[in-house]
């Protein structure tokens, strides 16, 4: 079974999650697109990002991908949902991506879309999506340390 991934934004991140959109379904990857479905420069990020949120908790071997003009607020919307784990990414160190997923085992990537081409986005889903989890003891403790907290 394909592993399935989440996709949400809002008008800011919306061109570059229809961009992403297309390339995920190009390779074969199973996408539910939560939304935003059309350009509206009054949405909110909010109402796509908790959906997807919700659905990568309930989903656990699925992934998310989230979009917005930073991915700042997007992230910490993600990351007000019990069990996710967004990590956000506007470039630089491809290790940063790495790490979200090595060491944190991030289910959620928040892309800031200001601050990436297309293909600097193909390329970061790209390295987060083959990136695994280590597994490693210290890693697994921290997570559930994480998840402890209220």
């Amino acid at each position: 079974m394909k592993q399935k991934i989440f996709l949400g934004a809002d008008h800011a991140g919306f061109e570059l999650k229809e961009h992403v959109k297309k390339y995920l379904l190009k390779s074969g990857m199973e996408v539910e697109d939560i939304g935003a479905h059309k350009f509206d420069s009054q949405d909110d990020y909010p109402d796509f990002i908790a959906p997807v949120a919700k659905k990568v908790a309930q989903n656990p071997d699925s992934k998310g991908i989230i979009f917005g003009a930073s991915g700042q607020g997007e992230a910490i919307a993600a990351n007000k949902i019990k069990g996710i784990r967004a990590a956000l990414y506007y470039g630089s160190n491809m290790e940063i991506l790495k790490l979200s997923r090595t060491h944190n085992n991030a289910n959620i990537l928040s892309l800031g879309a200001k601050f990436l081409t297309k293909e600097e986005a193909i390329e970061a889903v790209n390295a987060w999506l083959k990136t695994d989890f280590s597994n490693e003891a210290r890693h697994i403790q921290r997570i559930k340390k994480i998840n402890k907290i209220r």
